[in-house]
């Protein structure tokens, strides 16, 4: 099974740049060994599991929480049994796609 969770969160009481503190979130999902996708907007993983994902954001928002008062956080999951791979494979399929169409 493949369980793509994208999620943002980042304080909101530690002014207009938080990027020390989302470098710590990525720190730790790094540190996890989960597949993960930093993007401008948000960080996208994939786990086998859903308890794995949500375990991510809680371990996340367990980073944020001893500093930051207030912690904003989105959150999109797509879960598709039989597969695995999906986080760059789904890419990879649009690519393809688009290859085509531009011969």
């Amino acid at each position: 099974m493949s369980v793509l969770l994208e999620f943002a969160m980042f304080p909101m009481d530690k002014g207009e740049s938080v990027s020390q503190y989302v470098s710590k979130l990525i720190n730790m999902i790094r540190e996890s060994g989960v597949k993960y996708q930093l993007t401008p907007m948000g960080t996208i993983i994939e786990t086998e599991t859903m308890p794995e994902a949500l375990a991510i954001v809680q371990q996340s928002y367990d980073v944020l929480e001893p500093d930051c008062d207030r912690v904003y956080s989105t959150m999109t999951i797509d879960v598709r049994k039989g597969k695995s791979n999906c986080l760059t494979g789904k890419v990879k399929s649009v690519e393809k796609l688009i290859g085509e169409v531009n011969k």
